[in-house]
């Protein structure tokens, strides 16, 4: 059974962080509701947080150079700033400037002249950020009382200047929206949790990280963070990616930018099955969250295409063309990592059975996890992940050919409200740990099967259940808590437990009727 969290809302998003300013701009671009909706509202508020951002960095470097002129510094080289990996943000784009105008009627032109100015002199961002502010959809009082609440607001203060807090930011929006556009949206957002599982289970430390789904930017996000944590070099990885939708596309350049992050997204928004970007990437790592179930992703202009080495996948559902698609795109030693909807696991419909047959029987499944439900706020349907891996003989590893490891992590997890589920940081390195230790890495311990949580299977044993990858059918139940407790005591004890009961219940009752007597809404003495 989950666990509730206990959470005030105000003060913290679905991973726990402590909130503050950030549903302060929330409540505020709320407002904008009564013109438009989530899906255009996001891109006004987070578009203005990346302004204020860069405004903020690049404000607080000038007064440093201001301060050391007689040194030699000169506060309008952009040089210096670009040395820091701050955007030069010229003299109408700052902060200061928009602010002073917020209550004008073209608040929302001086805002989109302020977006044009900095894709002009930083060539990293043209033609990535939003420039709508103008439209006449778009409230210009409450445009205006957007741009003095985010101004009161010092995103480059010394507690609010790290890149991670504005990570926050958008992290804890990207969620509020996906949350408030309900299942017709949000198919950019993934739990944070769910890709912290991956990219435990990942480890990409090394090498080229590719996810042709990209949404916002997240798995690379957090492959950054992991590898920050563990010691080692951000360089050190190279990232590709791809994103069919244009405005997504922009938002995720906009998230890896203010992290400092060089990702090669290709040149604009494309769809991955149709126009692949990076047709001769072979990636050591692939994480990715493609759209659950997908109808209509053209795949009968298709048929005949080189990644389908397993067999041409239905037109009716896009499952099987990722799966392939990111066996495609592994290198000789690659690993991928993904969520898909449970069906993928038993689906015999179409020729997915003989699809997943083929991966089964080229030994490529590493592990399989179920997870548990209410993890994602755009769709209640049950996911799981998938590896897959081309390296199960690697020297540095346990030799695992012709096995395959199954975790049930349905049970794991806690409540962080009514509605949404998140894995607690001891479930993600329970199962992180769990496969480590399966495959024999360096410092991860003994692994051992444990009934109803984990089991290591071979390729036999997939066969004899149909080729079905669901971890329950593998793991089995449980154990059951001995139980040592004599039936004779226990008899006792509970016949004890339940007459206490009876008489408190008695009592209670009794007071009850006492105090209705006493309101005149029942008969007999008070």
């Amino acid at each position: 059974m989950a666990r509730q969290a206990k959470a005030d809302p105000a003060k913290k998003n679905g991973n726990g962080s402590t909130l503050g300013f950030e549903q302060k701009m929330w409540q505020a671009a709320d407002k904008l509701r009564n013109n438009l909706d989530a899906a255009e509202y996001k891109h006004v508020v987070l578009g203005l947080i990346f302004l204020k951002y860069i405004s903020d960095a690049f404000e607080e470097k000038h007064a440093e150079l201001l301060a050391e002129v007689r040194l030699g510094a000169n506060p309008e080289d952009r040089d210096e700033y670009l040395a820091d990996n701050i955007f030069w943000v010229p003299k109408e784009a700052r902060w200061s400037f928009i602010q002073g105008q917020a209550k004008s009627q073209n608040v929302g032109k001086i805002v989109d002249d302020a977006m044009l100015a900095i894709e002009r002199d930083n060539p990293r961002l043209k033609g990535i950020l939003p420039k709508s502010y103008a439209r006449p959809t778009l409230d210009k009082h409450r445009l205006g009382e957007l741009v003095d609440l985010i101004g009161t607001i010092g995103l480059g203060e010394k507690e609010h200047r790290s890149q991670d807090i504005l990570g926050r930011v958008y992290e804890y929006f990207l969620g509020q929206f996906a949350n408030a556009e309900g299942k017709k949206g949000g198919q950019f957002y993934t739990a944070r949790c769910v890709v912290q599982v991956l990219v435990a289970m990942l480890a990409p430390f090394k090498g080229r990280v590719f996810d042709p789904c990209c949404g916002s930017g997240g798995m690379f996000v957090q492959s950054e963070k992991f590898i920050e944590e563990h010691g080692g070099r951000v360089g050190d990885i190279s990232v590709y990616g791809q994103e069919s939708n244009p405005t997504t596309w922009q938002l995720a350049h906009m998230n890896l930018a203010i992290r400092g992050i060089e990702a090669n997204l290709g040149k604009d928004n494309a769809d991955s099955f149709h126009r692949d970007l990076h047709p001769d990437l072979k990636a050591d790592y692939i994480l990715a969250n493609p759209p659950f179930n997908s109808s209509d992703w053209g795949g009968e202009r298709l048929r005949e295409d080189r990644r389908w080495r397993y067999g041409a996948p239905p037109v009716g559902n896009a499952n099987f063309a990722w799966v392939q698609h990111f066996i495609y795109h592994l290198a000789p030693n690659g690993a991928a990592g993904f969520v898909l909807a449970n069906g993928s696991m038993s689906s015999n419909q179409s020729g997915e059975g003989e699809i997943r047959k083929k991966i089964i029987a080229d030994d490529l499944v590493d592990c399989m996890i179920a997870l548990p439900g209410q993890l994602f706020y755009n769709t209640q349907i049950p996911v799981c992940l998938w590896f897959l891996t081309r390296s199960k003989t690697d020297k540095r590893f346990r030799d695992r050919r012709g096995q395959t490891l199954f975790i049930d992590a349905r049970k794991l997890g806690v409540m962080a409200d009514r509605t949404h589920r998140e894995l607690a940081p001891e479930d993600i390195e329970k199962i992180a740990g769990t496969y480590h230790a399966w495959r024999g890495d360096q410092g991860a311990g003994e692994y051992q099967d444990v009934p109803g949580f984990c089991k290591s299977a071979t390729v036999k044993e997939i066969e004899s259940h149909g080729y079905v990858l669901t971890p329950g059918r593998y793991v089995g139940a449980e154990d059951a808590e001995e139980d040592d407790e004599p039936f004779a005591e226990k008899m006792e004890r509970l016949a004890r437990q339940w007459t206490q009961q009876v008489q408190e219940a008695q009592t209670l009752d009794e007071a009850i009727a006492g105090n209705l007597r006493r309101m005149g809404f029942l008969g007999g003495k008070g």
